[in-house]
Order: C-alpha cells, then structure tokens, then sequence
C-alpha cells in the first residue's frame, strides 16, 4: 500500500483529500503546518508528499528545497494558488515533481498521483548503473561518483540523466524531455528543462561551457555521448 502525506492547513481540503485517497486504498498521514509537515515528510516509508504552498510556520517551498538538501527524494506534488510560481516551483528552486493548481477535481488529483507513481516506477526498470570518463552512477542507489568523490544529484537529475544515457547518440527535443521525465504536458515553457541541464553539466562536465557527455543540438534539443 502507498503511503502518502497530506501537508495542508485548510481543515476541508485536507478532509477531502484524506477521504478521496482513503478511498483509492492509499495509507494516508496528515499534518496542518509546516514544521510537524516537515518532521513527517522525512519518513523513508512515505511514498509521495502532497505538499500546500502556503503553510504556517514553514512554507512549501522551504520543506521541498530543505528536503531535496538533506538528499530526501521523496515525490513531491505541491499545490498552489500562485500558478506564476510554476516554473520556480518545478525548477531548480526546491526541485518538486509536480504541481497542481487550486482549486482542482479529486478525480484529476487521483489520476496525476498514478501516473507519477507509475512514471516512477518506469524510471527505475532499464539500466541499474553507468560509468563513462571519470564518472560512476548508480540509479538504483541514486550515488554518483566523479573522480571516485561523490557528487550530489537530485532525483530529478538522476531521472534526466538516466534517460539520456539509455538513450545514447538519440537528439531529444525539449519536450520529449517534458513528456517522458516529468510526465506531463503542462509546463508553461521549457526553461525548466534547459536549468535542469545546465545543473547536470556544473556537476558532471570537467568544463561545463565546453561539455563532451550532454551536448546541445542546435534548435533541436540535446544529445548524450559517453
């Protein structure tokens, strides 16, 4: 049984939310503010984190960026008002996996919890580890190596990075990127997509201006070569 984590301060929509994914079989646990929503969120067995915005005591940027931090890569679906924040919110920043925008239907709500639950899993079959260069990941474990010193990548950029390898030589476009990684086809540009990779070269390339494993392709995309 899945495990998930409602952190929100309006007592109906977490009502709501409980009862709906109750239904559906899911184990759920709930916190009202920020700081208790934190504490939780930090449990290995929670498999995905419904995560408010706006919280008292701690927001939901802060518990995203301060989980992805300590290397907690728990599935993150923040829900918000503000849908300017998206691209910060799905970004860099703090590194959610999703986002959906108040005020919604449970049943889409149900559904995208599914399918990045099920996207989640797809992301884990295929290769288990890859060494190239000086360079050694292990996907499963979700640990890299550069020069035998660890290197810190998110979740996100394990996904990426573990795409682009069983894909080697192939151009992807930006939005092939957008479709398969993060599963959905909403994102407001692809800007996202490009920070994430400029983020990968700074942590994997030996000059990131002058990359030899992530290349650009000009108006097309990018392309991996070990």
């Amino acid at each position: 049984m899945k495990k998930i984590l409602i952190i929100e301060d309006d007592s109906a929509i977490r009502t709501a939310l409980e009862a709906g994914l109750t239904e559906d079989n899911y184990d759920v646990l709930l916190a009202s503010e920020g700081i208790d929503g934190l504490k939780q969120a930090k449990n290995p067995s929670v498999d995905l984190i419904l995560l408010d915005l706006m919280l008292p005591g701690m927001d939901g940027m802060e518990i995203c960026s301060t989980l992805r931090k300590e290397g907690i890569n728990t599935l993150v679906m923040m829900l918000t008002s503000k849908s300017e924040e998206i691209d910060k919110i799905l970004g860099l920043e703090i590194g959610a996996d999703d986002y959906m925008t108040k005020p919604f239907s449970i049943r889409e709500l149900k559904a995208r919890i599914k399918a990045l639950l099920r996207r989640t899993q797809e992301l884990k079959k295929g290769i288990e580890e890859s060494s190239f260069g000086d360079l050694h990941f292990d996907f499963k474990k979700q640990e890299a190596f550069k020069k035998k010193a660890p290197i810190k990548l998110s979740a996100k950029e394990f996904q990426i990075l573990k795409f682009f390898i069983e894909h080697e030589g192939e151009v992807l476009g930006r939005d092939k990127l957008l479709d398969e990684v993060w599963g959905y086809d909403v994102f407001p540009t692809t800007r996202t997509v490009d920070n994430y990779i400029l983020s990968i070269r700074k942590k994997i390339e030996t000059d990131p201006s002058e990359p030899k494993h992530l290349l650009t392709v000009h108006t097309s995309g990018y392309k991996f070569i070990k």
